[in-house]
């Protein structure tokens, strides 16, 4: 595996992502439909990954997104501030009084609780960022002058509108022309390809992308619905698809894509809404390194936990380059993120770093 990353000196940034952050409205241990109360974060699933190098592993990273400016974008920017990350990639576009020409996006999110499942609300559509087109960044000048080491994104990013797709495949396309390692997250999500050309219109996009990716992260119905894969069985055998099957589906995805560097996927069972069995396989040099098993781990708020792998996952990746080690900082910073509330880590690196040593839950004084 070599990914070749830039030197450190060479680069304003570790990393950087592109993709939407929302405003998540969280009722807490209530549910949205009786809430009066909620309390807000910031989240998206790319921004997510890049929040948890800075905050968790203190990594230098930057968001590149499109807020609309108004109050709304301000407490959004002010919360990212909050977690550290460098918001001078942000454009900002004008909006009139009423959020028709241009929006920031909403998150309604209640986390679950035992056999009543979590259920997220989302208002995202005609959002700033899915309105922003390549020509709204200067992505030569961010990835050729100011200089990044690692770019992360995604398919929910590229989901949004077409304009979307486009501006991901034109960041990917001039982060690689500068050496700059890119991640892809597939995230598919079936609802939000729908109203721009459904199941094909998802394969051309990811399709297109993933021929530039390092770092393929996905389950399998991510690579099975964006890249076209076809696992034998019916959906019922999809969805109890073993740990062979899964390393099988992770060897057909680096057979058909041989710029893929690195494959990962996050392993979960679900037990209840606060009981899950999760752990986490990463292939790279031929080889399948799987994670720690964390069997029965307790949750408090699932949302997030794959970003926070991935994270994990690519802190691994720049610091070790071995991806035995890659995969256990993943898994168990994911772990350690669905046992606190929002979108984003609060965990450290120390507290990663310990739960990959096998510490428990002592109290600690």
């Amino acid at each position: 595996m070599e990914l070749n990353l830039r030197p450190e000196q060479e680069c304003r940034y570790d990393a950087v992502s592109l993709g939407e952050v929302m405003l998540r409205l969280d009722p807490g241990e209530g549910r949205i439909r009786t809430a009066r109360n909620f309390r807000v974060w910031e989240g998206g699933g790319e921004y997510n990954v890049i929040r948890g190098l800075r905050r968790c592993f203190g990594m230098k990273t930057g968001v590149i997104t499109a807020f609309a400016d108004n109050e709304v974008g301000l407490l959004m920017e002010d919360l990212i501030l909050q977690g550290g990350v460098d918001t001078s990639l942000i454009k900002w576009m004008k909006t009139d009084g009423i959020g028709r020409v241009c929006r920031n996006g909403l998150n309604f999110t209640e986390r679950g609780f035992g056999i009543r499942g979590a259920v997220g609300c989302s208002d995202r559509a005609n959002t700033a960022i899915s309105k922003a087109t390549p020509q709204d960044f200067d992505f030569e000048y961010i990835f050729g002058e100011l200089g990044v080491r690692w770019l992360h994104t995604g398919g929910i990013y590229a989901a949004l509108s077409e304009q979307a797709g486009e501006t991901a495949l034109a960041a990917i396309k001039t982060a690689k022309k500068y050496g700059t390692v890119v991640s892809y997250d597939l995230n598919y999500r079936p609802s939000m390809w729908s109203a721009i050309g459904g199941l094909d219109k998802a394969r051309e996009v990811n399709k297109e992308i993933a021929d530039y990716v390092d770092v393929m992260i996905g389950n399998e119905e991510d690579f099975t619905a964006c890249l076209g894969f076809e696992i034998e069985g019916n959906e019922e055998n999809l969805k109890k698809l073993n740990l062979d099957g899964y390393k099988e589906m992770i060897r057909h995805a680096a057979k058909a894509y041989p710029n893929f560097k690195v494959v990962a996927t996050t392993l979960r069972e679900v037990k209840t809404a606060t009981v899950n069995d999760w752990s986490a396989i990463c292939w790279a040099k031929g080889q399948i390194c799987r994670s720690t098993d964390y069997k029965g781990l307790e949750i408090m708020d699932r949302v997030g936990g794959g970003d926070s792998f991935a994270s994990g996952l690519i802190y691994g990746l720049m610091t070790t380059g071995d991806a035995q080690t890659a995969v256990n900082y993943g898994a168990a910073h994911g772990a350690l993120a669905m046992t606190t509330p929002g979108d984003t880590t609060m965990a450290s690196q120390k507290e990663v770093e310990a739960v990959m040593g096998g510490a428990g839950a002592r109290v600690q004084r």
